[in-house]
């Protein structure tokens, strides 16, 4: 069983237990098999809400399915199912750059990708979970592994 101080799960991928998705059962299961809580940024906590938000924007989900899932959010943190964690920015941005010149023009990788990889590097993380095929190529050529569910 993988502890969750090591992992750093791409908000999109979360989000898919707060709306349905294809891989939302594949996410809930791995989720229940991580013990401990999984560290989340404060810009991935505002990348979860807003991905919330937006579906009920565009009409994924209605207006009662959205303040159930933005609860559920809320408790997930409350109930320390999420860690809130501080990254070094300076840090993370000089990373972020670094990345962005070795491997975007050959991977395709968006700056927000980019981001979460060099802030999962930044606390340390050994494992990576994302849906992202671009990010997946970022995250491994940084020698972050993948885990089954996201592969």
């Amino acid at each position: 069983m993988a502890t969750a101080d090591r992992i750093y799960a791409d908000p999109s991928a979360l989000l898919k237990l707060y709306r349905h998705e294809p891989e939302s059962r594949a996410v809930a299961a791995w989720r229940g098999t991580i013990k401990g809580p999984l560290p989340v940024t404060h810009h991935g906590r505002v990348e979860l809400t807003n991905g919330i938000a937006l579906a009920a924007h565009r009409g994924l989900i209605n207006e009662r399915a959205c303040e159930a899932a933005l609860a559920a959010l809320d408790d997930d943190f409350e109930q320390g199912r999420y860690l809130l964690a501080e990254i070094p920015w300076r840090a993370v941005l000089r990373r972020a750059a670094d990345l962005s010149r070795e491997h975007s023009r050959n991977l395709g990788t968006r700056t927000l990708d980019v981001l979460h990889v060099a802030s999962a590097l930044e606390l340390g993380s050994q494992i990576f979970v994302t849906f992202d095929h671009r990010q997946q190529s970022l995250a491994r050529a940084t020698g972050l592994k993948i885990p089954a569910p996201t592969r």
